[in-house]
């Protein structure tokens, strides 16, 4: 069983999280998230023993730790082929990592005030938003069949291209 299958394992059972599991794991991201953001740390390289005795957490708790960075490195990594001795070099940059925090709501760790080392109160405000705003889905407003046509003829949808629509 590869570290990522065991980590799902502890994490995950019938699709749903375990609880307890997770419990455990997020303080640990949390402390890990707090170490790199003190020091402005964009740049990690070691094998996972490495990691796990670097930031005192287990092998598997890496990998959901690596799980939830991966989309935020300059250059993902392949999470299945990954053992204990596997060496890895983690590259990022701060502004794609505050995103995907919050693009994937980890408020707790968008809410780190570590952050305030590396951004600006205004920057994060405005990276928040837009990010927030990037992932929201706007639809347009539905055409009533008595508003004028939107072609700019002058008539109403029904009687212009609504009609048309209808004919089809």
């Amino acid at each position: 069983m590869t570290l990522q299958e065991q980590w799902f394992k502890s994490a995950y059972e019938d699709g749903k999280i375990k609880k307890r599991t997770w419990d455990e794991y997020l303080p640990m991201e949390q402390k890990i998230y707090e170490i790199l953001l003190e020091n402005k740390t964009t740049h990690i390289e070691g094998s996972i023993d490495e990691f796990s005795e670097t930031y005192n957490v287990n092998d598997e708790y890496v990998i959901g730790f690596l799980d939830g960075i991966n989309e935020a490195l300059d250059q993902p990594i392949d999470l299945e082929s990954i053992t204990d001795d596997t060496h890895i070099v983690l590259d990022w940059n701060f502004e794609k990592l505050y995103k995907k925090m919050v693009e994937y709501r980890a408020e707790h760790l968008v809410k780190l005030p570590q952050w305030n080392n590396i951004f600006d109160e205004v920057t994060l405000q405005r990276m928040y938003k837009d990010q927030r705003n990037s992932t929201t889905i706007r639809k347009q407003r539905k055409i009533g069949r008595n508003d004028p046509c939107p072609c700019g003829s002058g008539k109403k949808y029904k009687k212009c291209c609504g009609m048309l629509k209808n004919a089809q």
